[in-house]
């Protein structure tokens, strides 16, 4: 079936500057695009309207994100003290199912909290104390459950704290509910992932339309999981069910069995492709990694030494897979460019180390980085600085500040650079909305009208590039990323035109039809 698009503003996505009025798709393939094609098969008259390549978010949490989409944001402008979200988790739609029932949250930041505090289990033992309760806090890093849910985990006072994480405390020894960090929060997640494999199949399934609504066509799942079982099954059985993205997906480094190691498998629609490895925790949560102290003299948390890393760096090589590497503090950054940096790449098509938030980054790094020899790609989240400022104007100190999310320096860097969202981990309502990030990374304006160091602000065409083709080129996404001859059909076309709209208005920017293998997935 062929399909020629006339009338088009389409951003053809292998510059800042390429347009074309045309393209015809036969097979679910671009077979050509150009300026006023002669009509094959079918003709859609798209009537001026902005074309940009399907957009792509290559660093997410889809698990995540599917128990987010039938839990609770507990994040402004709706939640604003534990209070409300009392109240808030009183209007799940779980909430009275059944004591097998999880009532889940997600989003909550205790500095934006009236309590300006954490909540804790007797907060949520208010909401119910038959049925378990689990919220991610903004970082998605530490979680907080209640009675029920501490008790289906099997933690008590007695229970001693993870690796890597801390199981926080009232002064008599009884657990807060408060689990600090990834391995303390995954106690309670295979509590609850244990529940329901269906259920968790099911809102993987229904989560689809919401990435086609966001006129996202690719991912990348960056919490990739051994267990309670494998994430790459739990794919596999939601594209049975209709899951509509593609998805590479990054497994991380702890679960993974250093006798079997991990190969690389799978096809464009889905497949296993690299080792996620943490050096450190958030900004916001006073657990990044820098050389520096907060104001509280906490010196933040160092997750993964030298030699560990050096460990994950072997596995990733020796099977061909990436590496990526979450570093948000500078000191955390550091001690990946250290390990990293006079290696020979071993992936060709793409960066074999991705550095995924690069947070904090000094001159002295891009400069290591130029000289290095390492493929690099870094890969950072603008509506982090959008949603989270206060936490970082508090959290850090001056000098600290004006290397906060460094994206123009990024893009003329030497290194690769990708935008993503790493949704649903900040505190706002549309985490993974792609037209919130292209706003901050153009404008450096925060939700609450800060303005971020200027000097860093990079042009529209330059951020939509940062959400197609390098995002594509660096999640190893080959059939996407650009709209050019032999790519898939996979395109989304906007309700304003993104590049002459005004920049204070970017992030009302919305996905008015997404089509992928030259179909139509999604209508707004």
């Amino acid at each position: 079936m062929k399909k020629t698009y006339i009338n088009g503003h389409i951003f053809v996505g292998d510059s800042e500057d390429h347009f074309a009025n045309g393209m015809i798709v036969e097979n679910g393939r671009i077979k050509w695009i150009g300026n006023d094609p002669v009509p094959e098969g079918e003709t859609i008259d798209l009537q001026g309207q902005t074309v940009l390549p399907g957009l792509i978010d290559c660093h997410t949490h889809p698990k995540y994100i599917a128990d987010a989409l039938h839990g609770v944001a507990c994040t402004p402008p709706n939640v604003n003290s534990i209070k409300e979200m009392q109240e808030a988790l009183r209007k799940s739609p779980a909430y009275g199912k059944g004591e097998d029932v999880w009532i889940e949250g997600w989003g909550f930041d205790e500095t934006k909290l009236a309590e300006h505090r954490s909540p804790n289990r007797d907060d949520l033992d208010a909401v119910s104390t038959t049925q378990p309760i689990f919220i991610y806090r903004s970082d998605c890093h530490s979680s907080v459950g209640n009675s029920k849910a501490l008790e289906l985990a099997g933690i008590d006072e007695n229970t001693p704290d993870p690796v890597g994480g801390k199981i926080e405390r009232f002064a008599d020894g009884r657990p807060t509910g408060f689990m600090r960090e990834v391995a303390a929060s995954q106690l309670l997640i295979r509590a609850k992932s244990a529940q329901s494999y269906e259920g968790d199949v099911q809102n993987m399934v229904k989560s689809s339309e919401h990435y086609l609504a966001n006129g996202l066509v690719a991912i990348g799942e960056m919490m990739g999981r051994m267990k309670p079982y494998t994430s790459l099954k739990l794919y596999q059985d939601a594209i049975k069910g209709g899951f509509a993205p593609k998805a590479s997906i990054y497994y991380v480094f702890d679960e993974i069995d250093p006798e079997k190691g991990l190969q690389p498998s799978g096809d464009a629609k889905l497949r296993v492709a690299g080792i996620k490895v943490f050096m450190d925790g958030s900004i916001s949560g006073e657990t990044a990694f820098n050389a520096d102290p907060y104001p509280s003299g906490k010196m933040g948390v160092s997750l993964t030494s030298k030699e560990k890393l050096t460990r994950a760096v072997n596995m990733a090589r020796e099977n061909k897979l990436q590496l990526a590497v979450h570093a948000m503090g500078d000191q955390a950054i550091q001690t990946v460019i250290d390990v990293t940096k006079d290696l020979d790449p071993w992936l060709d098509e793409m960066p074999s180390v991705r550095i995924e938030h690069a947070s904090l980054m000094s001159d002295e790094m891009f400069i290591e980085i130029a000289h290095s020899k390492m493929k690099y790609a870094l890969v950072t989240q603008p509506i982090f600085f959008f949603a989270e400022v206060e936490s970082y104007r508090h959290y850090l100190n001056a000098e600290q500040f004006k290397l906060a999310y460094r994206v123009k320096t990024m893009l003329n860097s030497k290194a690769m650079l990708g935008l993503s969202s790493d949704a649903p981990c900040t505190p706002w309502a549309e985490p993974d909305s792609p037209f919130y990030s292209i706003y901050a990374a153009v404008t450096r304006k925060a939700a609450n009208g800060d303005v971020v160091n200027t000097n860093e602000a990079i042009t529209v065409p330059q951020a939509v590039l940062g959400y197609t083709r390098d995002g594509a080129k660096i999640g190893g996404f080959d059939d996407n990323g650009t709209l050019e001859a032999g790519k898939a059909a996979d395109f989304v076309i906007l309700n304003k035109d993104i590049f002459t709209v005004p920049h204070n208005e970017l992030q009302t920017v919305r996905v008015k039809e997404t089509w992928m293998a030259g179909e139509k997935v999604f209508e707004n």
